[in-house]
Order: C-alpha cells, then structure tokens, then sequence
C-alpha cells in the first residue's frame, strides 16, 4: 500500500464513523425526545413523569455533548495526523533532547500533555456545567485540579517506566519485540488488578468497613451461600464527586474486596443492596471477569503483533503526515499514530463487544435471581434509573452500539419473568 491510498481510507474511515455515529446520535435523540411525554408502562407505577422527563432531558445533553466531542477529538486528530502537528512537534522534541531515548519519552510526554491539555475544559464544562445542571455533581473545583495533579503524577510514576520498558523492547528485541511487549503489558495489568484497589483507590477517595452490622450479616450470608471469600467489606464516599450510585467488587485473588458507594447505600434497602451484590458477584462466580480479561489480552497481543508490523512499513507513517525518515528511532510516533487511529478502524465493531456484555449482564441477573428475590432486583433497578437519569426508551440501535447494559424494559421483563418461572 502506498502513502496516498493510506491517507484515502484513513479519511474514508473517519467519515464514515464520523456519518454513523451522527446517525446513531441523532437517532437517540429523537426516540428519547419523542417518548418523554409518557412514562413506559412497566414503570408507571414506580417513577414519576417528571423523572422520567429529567432522564431524557439529561440524555440529549449528553448525546449532543457526545456528539460535539466527537467533532472537537476529530479536528484534533487531523490536526495531529494530515495537518502535520505530529510532525511539527517532532521535530521540536528531537531539536530539544538530541534524539534517541530521551525524544522518544519526551514525544511521548508532550503528545499526552497536549491532549490532556485540549481536553481540560470539556471535562471541566462536562463536571461543573452539565453534570450540575442537572444535579449531580458534588465535586469543588479544588477537588477536580487535585485530581487531576493526582492522575497527572500517578500516570508519570507508573507509565513513563512502563512505556519506556516497551520502547527498549520495540528497539533492542528483533522482529518478535510485540511479543515480549505483551508478555510486559500482560504483567503489568495484572499487578495493577492487586495493586489498585490497596494503594492507588484510597488517594482518591475514602474506604471505610461496612459498619451496617445487619447488612454485613446479611451479604456475609450471601457469598457463603455463592462460594465468594473477599477481603473485605467497604464503603466508598463517592458523594464528594458525584450523586450517582454503584456497587462493584475489585482486586484479583486474595486483594478483592467489595466495594458499595455510599450514595447507593442511602438509596437502596438492604435487601435490594443484597440483590445488586448478588448481580456483581454473578460476574465473578460466572467467570465473567475472566473471560474479559481473556479477551483483553489476546486482543491486545493481535493488536501489539500489527503495530510490529506497521512500525515497518513507510506508508503508515507518511500516509498519516509524518515523515518517517527525518528522526531517529520511529518507536514512538508508531505507538501515537497507532492509538490515534485505531479507533477510527474499530468503531463500526462496537456491537460484538456490546452483544456479549449484555448476555453477561442476562446470566449475572439470572444468577441474582436465583440466590436472591428477583423483586428486589427490579426495585433497586428502578430506583438506580430514576436516580441515575437513565432513560427508559433508549433507540434500539444506537442502545447496541453503546450500551454495555440491556435496555431497561427488557432487563427487568426478564427478571420478571424469572421469578414467575421460579
């Protein structure tokens, strides 16, 4: 393939997933619009019309934001590629460190900073603006810098070794480089599922044990009667960003533990709390978690053995507006182009990867269902929607493309349905 048929469907590409996902958005848009007058049937009796019109409202907010986003990350990305700002800030970072090692990790540095940088006051507009506005941000803007010096510091602690490991392989180990990168990247992501719960979680929010002695009785009751051993029990205080509520369990082998926000735990009694738990650890005793992780790793290792094709081939570099041949080590301008593009090429797979997560989330409710009432499953799913603002009537289409999660209806006409059959 030569440099000019690269740039061609590149831009095809980006046209296209730039035409389906405005077609997707503005389909959902007009389906949520169109059915906010009248709440679902299944849920009449159970959320008001008013929050049911707050939920579609606060969708199309998002969709259009979505949508906006998508046309800001689009110029940038030309910007970077086709308009030669890849090229431009190369030649800036070679100038400043000489080359080798040091451009490499700096390219790198710059790149993330830059678009971090970009990216800074949509996610400031997105907390403080329209998360807000519709009542769900608890977060002070001196919380969101601390944050995001706290990101911007662990990012530089745990990634720049990380990266400049990779990039020794991609340089020093042959033609097989992607291999051993895997077997690197591989390591890495499973030392993090033990280390982040115990040491990166609690810098950014607060874990206290369950002091609820009746509910701890009761979820105890729970995994000993679905064989699940944690290392603890916690809540979360997840108010001081947000209103939203979630319950997961994190950690890998002996470090899980289970974790319950402490907005969920104001909402939901304890035995729909019960119930949700019972959903999350269905993802556990089902292999769910292990399954992804499989899926993780063998989709990255084909996507590593691409990129040690690509990172050889000119077209790739010049058909993305960067001359290869003006730098020394190509190393790192491969790995940004690579992440830059490939979700251009990928989006229109979307749905394989939202089919199987709703059949997980189908058995992880069936598993609830049946070591827990599917009733009160249904009536924390309710209360979680209404709470959430997530909308009952997403577009079908756009709701594959998108949602891990089946839509609402179907959802609980299945957990219904369960329980009748029970």
């Amino acid at each position: 393939m030569d440099s000019l048929a690269f740039s061609v469907l590149f831009v095809g590409f980006l046209l296209l997933t730039l035409s389906v996902r405005f077609w997707l958005g503005s389909r959902h848009i007009r389906h949520v619009m169109a059915h906010s007058g009248k709440v679902p049937m299944e849920f009449a009796a159970t959320i008001p019309l008013a929050a049911h019109r707050k939920a579609a409202e606060y969708t199309v907010a998002k969709t259009k934001f979505g949508l906006f986003m998508l046309l800001v990350n689009s110029a940038v990305l030309i910007g970077f590629t086709l308009l030669g700002g890849l090229q431009a800030l190369a030649a800036l970072m070679f100038k400043l460190t000489g080359g080798d090692m040091a451009y490499q990790l700096g390219l790198l540095v710059a790149f993330v900073l830059i678009s971090n940088l970009v990216e800074l006051p949509f996610d400031y507009y997105r907390q403080f603006v329209l998360e807000a506005k519709f009542g769900f941000n608890n977060m002070s803007r001196r919380l969101f810098f601390t944050d995001l010096a706290k990101n911007t510091l662990i990012g530089a602690v745990i990634g720049l070794p990380l990266v400049w490991v990779i990039l020794l392989l991609m340089e020093k180990s042959g033609d097989l480089w992607w291999l051993y990168a895997w077997m690197v990247f591989t390591g890495f992501q499973l030392l993090m599922l033990v280390l982040y719960p115990t040491f990166i979680a609690p810098l950014f929010n607060k874990f206290t044990p369950l002091q609820d002695e009746s509910l701890r009785s009761r979820i105890d009751n729970l995994m000993q009667r679905v064989g699940f051993a944690s290392k603890g029990l916690f809540v979360m205080d997840g108010s001081k960003r947000s209103a939203h509520g979630n319950a997961y369990f994190s950690g890998f082998g002996s470090a899980k533990r289970i974790v319950f926000f402490d907005t969920l735990l104001a909402r939901l009694a304890p035995n729909e709390i019960e119930a949700v738990l019972a959903h999350e650890l269905g993802h556990f005793k089902l292999k769910h978690i292990v399954k992804r992780i499989i899926v993780m790793f063998a989709l990255s290792l084909a996507m590593l053995a691409l990129l040690g094709y690509l990172k050889t081939q000119v077209w790739f570099f010049t058909g993305l507006g960067v001359d290869p041949m003006l730098f020394g080590s190509n190393d790192a301008m491969a790995l940004i182009l690579f992440m830059l593009t490939l979700p251009v090429f990928t989006f229109l797979f979307s749905p394989l990867s939202s089919i199987t997560s709703r059949k997980h989330e189908f058995e992880a409710d069936a598993f609830a269902a049946r070591h827990t009432n599917p009733q009160d499953l249904v009536s924390a799913l309710v209360k979680l929607y209404e709470d959430n603002a997530s909308t009952l009537t997403p577009d079908p289409i756009h709701s594959a493309f998108y949602d891990s999660h089946p839509p609402a209806s179907v959802r609980i006409h299945h957990l219904l349905a369960s329980r009748l059959s029970a």
